[in-house]
């Protein structure tokens, strides 16, 4: 199972992060966390990568719906977006929802993960022109 929605912007990364945030925002989600692992990296081991930042996005209202039908679920959630650098391009990859459902093996939390997926890819639309 691919657990990834990947999409290419044709802008810098400076430029791609606001924009991802944007069109989540867009879609309900917010962000609640923001990992920037290259400069985690470079402070606690020293090491050197491309500009890289994992965004906790949340849609509350499908948050909640997930955690009425299964308290667990909590561990899976928020849904990571990953913005980083290509180059001059940017790469943005999303969780794919359906690893809500399909690691409890929960049928009850299909719905939810399909209106989450839905709500990514149309994010991922915008972002793609």
């Amino acid at each position: 199972m691919t657990y990834a929605k990947t999409i290419t912007l044709e802008v810098p990364y400076d430029e791609a992060v606001p924009r991802v945030k944007e069109a989540f925002k867009a879609q309900g989600f917010g962000t609640l966390t923001e990992i920037d692992v290259q400069a985690t990296l470079k402070e606690k081991l020293g090491e050197d990568m491309e500009p890289y930042v994992i965004l906790g996005a949340c849609n509350p209202q499908l948050a909640h719906r997930a955690l009425e039908i299964e308290r667990e679920v909590g561990l899976l959630l928020p849904c990571n977006v990953v913005v980083r650098a290509d180059g001059q391009r940017s790469m943005v990859q999303a969780l794919d929802p359906r690893v809500i459902a399909d690691v409890p093996g929960n049928a009850a939390l299909q719905p939810v993960a399909e209106e989450a997926g839905q709500r990514i890819d149309a994010a991922l639309a915008e972002l793609s022109g």
